[in-house]
């Protein structure tokens, strides 16, 4: 039985196949990407499975690309040459679709991919969506609201909402954990995240790194998810006995969580606005997956219930984690917003030809309205003799009816959202 969970990636796959000769899809350990490039290969190598890689490396490292193709080359990072070794049989080769090259972490020197220019595509691979979960009835796209379509009325409510979207940041959107009740997943997260900081940090770029310290910042960084938290927030958040970590190992540390693509932050949005504000650049904190934050901290989906604020972050998280699977879908990027007037916004999804959509995540369908508010003064600042009016005001929430008010701000509940 192939119980395999069909991802929006699997057609961004394909389409690179026909265009390219290789196809490197990147993201964190256990998002999915070896079953999902299985999908469409036809032969393998896995790199990091067998002893005898590093012979045939050291004496004819091209024969490990010889079979059928598609042929996946899962792990590559581990033989960093086979990215050169790879590019080189393109060239002699000179067709589509020959290789697909897996990886949960970047090679140390980011210049190894630069020479694949006109070779390779990159596509980012993150845990599941909602929808690709099947969680997300899929009623409303996020291309419709980036092209101005106003969504049908729908009632996308759960029942026990709240206990239901608890689950939901529990297991994650990590394939083995969906067989698996909350508990269970949280258990096996816990496990992952001993790896981490014990092998996986120390292994990205051969330093070794003191497990004791990551667990430390990782713990930092999950109470403070969905925030502009600064990297002095995060050394005073850190705590413990021993004295503060330097700032320079916080910055090292952090490099090597985005270079295993565990931390993915959430970059400002820049535009024109007619007010005398001045914009933030400041990143918001955001894990892979929420459920990365709940099990560093030790909690369980009762203790995110009583402690509904930081639920709200949490859920927040989530929300941002679907929004980048389905803006890139889009050929789209997800940003936030604030400025020093104290203005924000949670998302902003734009695409490469300038049209965007802002977003409010509001973990209560009883909140969208001081939401949308609020998405209405913040449109009314935004200079559209020089930058692009938005092409849809939203408000997300965890559940609710799909609607659009008659300022024509919609509400989306996320269990109705996909790209």
């Amino acid at each position: 039985m192939n119980d395999y969970y069909e991802r929006l990636v699997d057609i961004e796959l394909n389409d690179r196949l026909e265009r390219v000769g290789a196809v490197l899809i990147r993201g964190p350990k256990g998002c999915g990407k070896t079953e999902t490039a299985r999908q469409q290969a036809t032969s393998e190598v896995v790199i990091d499975d067998s002893e005898s890689i590093a012979q045939f490396m050291s004496i004819d490292p091209k024969a490990l690309l010889a079979g059928e193709t598609p042929r996946l080359i899962d792990e590559w990072q581990e033989q960093p040459s086979l990215w050169n070794t790879v590019r080189h049989e393109v060239d002699n080769r000179r067709q589509s679709g020959q290789f697909i090259l897996t990886g949960s972490a970047n090679p140390e020197e980011q210049a190894e991919l630069h020479s694949g220019f006109g070779r390779f595509a990159v596509i980012n691979m993150r845990p599941l969506s909602l929808y690709e979960a099947r969680i997300s009835t899929g009623s409303v796209s996020l291309s419709n609201l980036l092209q101005a379509s106003r969504p049908k009325l729908a009632y996308e409510s759960h029942e026990n909402a709240l206990s239901a979207i608890a689950d939901w940041i529990c297991v994650g959107g990590w394939p083995a954990n969906l067989r698996l009740s909350s508990e269970q997943a949280l258990l096996a997260m816990r496990d992952n995240v001993e790896l981490m900081t014990e092998v996986d940090l120390s292994r990205v770029s051969h330093k070794r790194r003191d497990p004791l310290k990551v667990r430390r910042l990782m713990h930092a960084i999950a109470r403070n998810i969905a925030t502009e938290a600064t990297i002095e927030t995060l050394r005073k958040d850190v705590g413990g006995a021993e004295a503060d970590l330097a700032y320079e190992t916080i910055v090292d540390y952090i490099s090597a969580l985005e270079r295993i693509m565990v931390l993915e932050n959430l970059d400002a949005w820049s535009t024109h606005i007619t007010s005398s504000a001045t914009l933030r650049k400041s990143r918001k904190y955001h894990l892979a997956d929420p459920s990365l934050a709940v099990a560093v901290l030790g909690l369980d989906q009762q203790r995110i219930i009583d402690d509904i604020l930081y639920m709200g972050l949490l859920f927040e998280s989530l929300v941002i984690r679907d929004l980048r699977i389905y803006a890139q879908h889009n050929d789209a990027k997800v940003y936030h917003y604030r400025d020093s007037s104290g203005r924000e916004v949670d998302a902003i999804v734009e695409k490469r030809d300038g049209t965007w959509a802002a977003f409010e995540i509001k973990l209560g369908f009883n909140a969208a309205g001081e939401a949308s508010e609020s998405l209405l003064r913040f449109a009314e600042t935004i200079d559209t003799e020089k930058s692009l009016p938005p092409a849809s005001l939203n408000v997300i929430t965890g559940s609710g009816v799909v609607s659009t008010s008659a300022v024509g701000v919609n509400v989306v509940p996320i269990t109705a959202l996909t790209a």
